[in-house]
């Protein structure tokens, strides 16, 4: 398979900054209450679920954080050199070198992905096979929390913003709802951090958390569509 260009120019821009960056942002959830709650969340819906993908997973600061919270939690990173950094830091946990759209992982193997920003540098038209990627590997009754900085125009699907590292993209939230609704993975729940919390560009974020259907939870699914109502009780939404 021929490697797209923008994976190489992403995987060689991330390896020649992994040292500065691991500096810069291994600390982040210690001052950042609301994304470590985030975290603290989707692992326990995923907690006991089956082993959990950290996917873009950078010098594993997230893996690690959802390990000391009892998830069974691995990382896989495109460059190398961040790779390198994460079995360093964290010499007890499996990192592995990898690729969002084609995860070494069965189908329905997992209990959870997380995808912290990892999807930024992926170009839209590629976006639908990084999602359906994220949903095979899941399984029913799964959670994918999938965090990118967002813009609030519905109708551009996208906007390209000039990243530090390399070239990246901002989401409408809706528009990556929908995404993953159509490959079968339900919204739970979203935080939307304002524009002002980013201090450096000034631009919204999101982190939206889905759910593949249970086989009972998606038969209720096609029942309700026949009816026109779907109703999803609390416990239900706690994954139970």
């Amino acid at each position: 398979m021929i490697e797209p260009d923008f994976v190489r120019a992403t995987r060689d821009s991330y390896d020649a900054v992994a040292a500065q960056y691991a500096e810069s942002f291994s600390a982040t959830l210690e001052t950042a209450p609301l994304q470590r709650a985030m975290l603290d969340a989707f692992a326990a819906l995923v907690r006991g679920g089956g082993p959990v993908a950290d996917v873009g997973c950078g010098p594993g600061y997230a893996t690690g954080h959802l390990h000391a919270l009892g998830v069974d939690a691995f990382g896989v990173d495109l460059a190398p050199e961040m790779i390198a950094l994460a079995r360093q830091a964290h010499p007890g946990l499996r990192f592995e070198v990898g690729t969002m759209a084609a995860l070494d992982v069965p189908d329905g193997a997992l209990g959870g992905v997380l995808s912290r920003y990892s999807i930024i540098h992926t170009p839209p038209e590629r976006l639908p096979e990084i999602i359906a990627e994220f949903s095979r590997v899941l399984a029913p009754g799964g959670h994918l929390m999938l965090s990118f900085v967002a813009h609030d125009e519905p109708a551009e699907p996208a906007e390209a913003y000039d990243h530090r590292v390399a070239r990246a993209y901002r989401w409408s939230p809706d528009r990556v709802a929908g995404l993953l609704r159509e490959h079968g993975l339900d919204e739970v729940a979203r935080l939307v951090y304002a524009p002002g919390e980013d201090t450096v560009r000034g631009f919204p974020a999101v982190d939206l958390l889905t759910r593949k259907p249970a086989q009972a939870i998606a038969a209720a699914g096609e029942a309700g569509e026949a009816g026109g109502m779907l109703c999803v009780t609390p416990n239900a939404l706690k994954g139970s």
